[in-house]
């Protein structure tokens, strides 16, 4: 069966994940970490992508973004790979591609999926038991979002600013809710949605979505299609 496209609607709310080969380290000092996000940065700015959360594994990275347009997303992954890519294999004396195929991504709803998905792409470090307290873990958004420092990678999101009317309540807030940590169900969906590339979002939303893109934005309904009823027998 042929790959669909991937789904990438301008101005909407989109999660990415890209990995590395098995065994692939993408990060092995802080340097390393440090000159990724510099070129992450301004990737981002020149194609015109909004970064409201992030973090940076050993082997892969999250990516809670909005795009202006429909080739922002894979034009700051080329760009990455463009430069960052030959830095690694240089101070490494490697060769060859990092990163694991495709990336993958899917489309959100920001109203239901904004915090659910940020919570989720952040607490990462911690399920991963890469650190025991995530604020022991610099290379993520959650340190600006619970008010530690300012992040200029980090462009807040409405439904982040929506969470108290002034700063401290909105960190306040977003500590709260990191420390309730998601459902064993909500990192099932996020996970399955995202490598699967279908939307997230109400019925409503996924109609709004569908006439935008030529692909399905949800996985087509299992079972044989039901046998027309002859007429007079319905």
């Amino acid at each position: 069966m042929a790959r669909l496209p991937r789904l990438v609607i301008p101005q909407m709310l989109h999660h990415l994940v890209q990995r590395t080969h098995e065994g692939t380290q993408l990060f092995r000092d802080s340097e390393d970490y440090t000159v990724f996000l510099r070129w992450l940065g301004q990737g981002a700015k020149q194609f015109h992508i909004a970064i409201h959360a992030y973090v940076l594994m050993p082997e892969h990275l999250h990516l809670l973004v909005t795009p202006e347009d429909a080739e922002g997303l894979s034009k700051l992954l080329q760009w990455l790979g463009r430069y960052y890519v030959p830095y690694f294999n240089r101070k490494y004396q490697r060769s060859g591609s990092l990163w694991q195929g495709r990336y993958k991504a899917t489309v959100l709803e920001a109203q239901t999926f904004f915090l659910p998905c940020s919570l989720y792409v952040e607490s990462h470090p911690l399920r991963a038991g890469l650190v025991a307290d995530l604020l022991d873990y610099p290379w993520s958004s959650y340190q600006h979002h619970i008010g530690l420092r300012l992040d200029p990678l980090v462009s807040d999101h409405p439904i982040f600013w929506a969470l108290g009317n002034t700063p401290f309540q909105r960190e306040a807030n977003y500590r709260e809710m990191m420390q309730q940590s998601l459902s064993a169900a909500e990192l099932a969906r996020l996970t399955e949605a995202t490598h699967k590339g279908w939307l997230l979002g109400s019925p409503v939303f996924e109609a709004e979505m569908a006439k935008l893109t030529e692909r399905r934005v949800s996985p087509a309904k299992r079972g044989r299609p039901r046998k027309a009823v002859p007429a007079g027998q319905e």
